[in-house]
């Protein structure tokens, strides 16, 4: 790390840590908030974020069943985050390693066993955090809560699943050593006193508007890098987390990998520019522009898949179709692949009469055979996967 380009950061601190050829220096946060100068500028992307995150807060507040988008929105999120760090995985793996943690062979996939393993402790780590939320706020517990369910079984397994680093680690190229490093976090001591501040900020700083507050937590967290490995993936989560957390919105229906992950390099300069000079201008005018953008992607997505939902009802209905179909259609959103068991179990009918009801929706169109595993036959909605994927 080149203590030169951080010399003259507002953001926080150079250290000096050890002696001799092993001495290395290391970049310490200050406390939040930082001095801001709110702008024209800022303030109008402010109040384009506000603005979206709202209509798409009041589109939640209206959804019949939030849980036919909610389901596939985390999976999406899944995905995108875990790309970010270099996974590999499409929605239909992970859908199809849900249905029985396998792959199957009608579905094209280039994605392995352990890239897919990945996105789903994703997934596990943050349904179990938004239902953690109401009894545990966001805190350095469910941060260590949410670890270890990231890094369960996986190749970061090894890094202490649950618990804060005992030891330094560093952000570089592969391979790199610490004096190349790109930056290198707080040592373990001032790490930890890191991160109470941080806590304390989240629990009470309420001095700026919460999205403000939100780029600001995002950064620290990436700043203080408190576990071994799975870091960028717990502090997108901390984000998804908090927008329910603080009420901004009613459901899980935002999240910002997508725009962190087609704006890659943009995301890792802003974030490094702010510990090198305090650059918190450019990196709250990006976040903000996420939010606005994503906010206005979620809402078209989640019309469209109540626009297909619509469709699918309509196709069955012109052929007099009982309730069961239809709440198998609806099942669909949810799991878009699925196996003839799962059919069954979802309308709590015998295996016969799931199968037949199945047949029905291919009838139609809604579903497609994919494959056979020695577990049975599975079906797809391709459908419903595009406009996930979209």
């Amino acid at each position: 790390m080149d203590p030169e380009r951080f010399r003259s950061s507002s953001a926080g601190r150079l250290l000096r840590v050890g002696r001799g050829k092993t001495a290395y220096w290391a970049f310490v946060p200050n406390p939040l908030p930082p001095s801001l100068d709110f702008d024209v500028g800022l303030g109008a992307a402010l109040s384009e974020a506000d603005r979206a995150l709202g209509e798409l807060a009041g589109l939640g507040r209206t959804i019949a069943n939030p849980h036919l988008l909610i389901r596939p929105f985390v999976r999406r999120e899944a995905v995108l985050s875990s790309r970010i760090e270099g996974t590999r995985a499409e929605i239909s793996d992970l859908y199809a390693y849900e249905l029985e943690q396998q792959s199957f062979p009608g579905l094209e996939s280039s994605a392995s066993e352990p890239d897919v393993r990945e996105v789903f402790n994703y997934v596990r780590a943050l349904e179990y955090g938004l239902d953690r939320l109401s009894t545990l706020p966001v805190s350095l517990r469910l941060m260590r809560e949410l670890h270890k369910r990231l890094m369960e079984g996986v190749r970061g397994e090894r890094a202490t699943p649950g618990e804060f680093r005992r030891r330094q680690n560093w952000i570089g190229g592969p391979g790199c050593a610490i004096e190349d490093a790109e930056f290198v976090p707080p040592p373990v001591e001032q790490m930890h006193r890191a991160l109470g501040d941080l806590e304390k900020y989240v629990h009470g700083g309420n001095e700026l508007p919460p999205l403000v507050r939100l780029a600001l937590i995002h950064y620290q967290f990436e700043a203080i890098h408190p576990f071994l490995d799975g870091n960028g993936r717990i502090g997108r989560l901390l984000i998804s987390l908090l927008l329910v957390g603080w009420d901004l919105l009613p459901q899980p229906l935002l999240y910002l990998s997508a725009f962190f992950e087609r704006r890659r390099q943009d995301y890792y300069d802003l974030l490094l520019a702010i510990s090198e000079r305090g650059a918190w201008r450019d990196w709250l005018l990006f976040f903000l522009e996420g939010v606005a953008e994503q906010s206005c992607e979620a809402i078209g997505r989640a019309r469209r898949l109540q626009d297909l939902q619509r469709e699918f009802h309509q196709r069955v209905r012109q052929r007099r179709a009982s309730q069961l179909l239809s709440d198998l259609i609806d099942g669909l959103f949810e799991r878009p692949i699925i196996s003839i068991p799962q059919a069954q179990q979802m309308l709590n009918v015998s295996y016969p009469t799931a199968q037949q009801h199945v047949n029905k929706l291919m009838d139609v169109g809604v579903l497609r055979y994919a494959g056979q595993t020695t577990r049975g036959r599975f079906y797809v909605a391709e459908e419903i996967l595009q406009a996930i994927q979209q």
